[in-house]
């Protein structure tokens, strides 16, 4: 909701790490920027991550999670980025903000 209240077109969400993966796969074209949590049923984000980047290097994952000793993991990995939880919307919202600039900069 605070998404979209934020001027951003959420297309959709996963409940666990194998939907996530079959989301992308079926709507990869649509996707700017994936949010990932870590901790997940079925397969994690980092197990995610893996299969999405195995597919698309280029995907924008942010990566979140309240477990610190995952970040190192899950950039290395390919997250573009890391939010920490508990996060605000404002630092989800400019996260979002920096890593399509980023990727449009990119572009040009």
């Amino acid at each position: 909701m605070i998404l979209k209240t934020s001027g951003f077109n959420v297309i959709g969400k996963a409940n666990n790490g194998e939907e996530a993966v079959h989301f992308y796969e079926t709507n990869s074209s649509s996707l700017d920027v994936i949010l990932m949590d870590h901790r997940m049923p079925i397969k994690n984000g980092i197990e995610a991550t893996k299969e999405i980047l195995e597919r698309n290097n280029k995907t924008k994952i942010i990566f979140t999670s309240a477990d610190k000793s995952i970040k190192k993991t899950a950039l290395l990995t390919g997250a573009i980025s890391f939010l920490e939880k508990p996060f605000s919307f404002a630092d989800l919202v400019k996260e979002i903000e920096k890593v399509l600039k980023a990727t449009n900069l990119s572009a040009n």
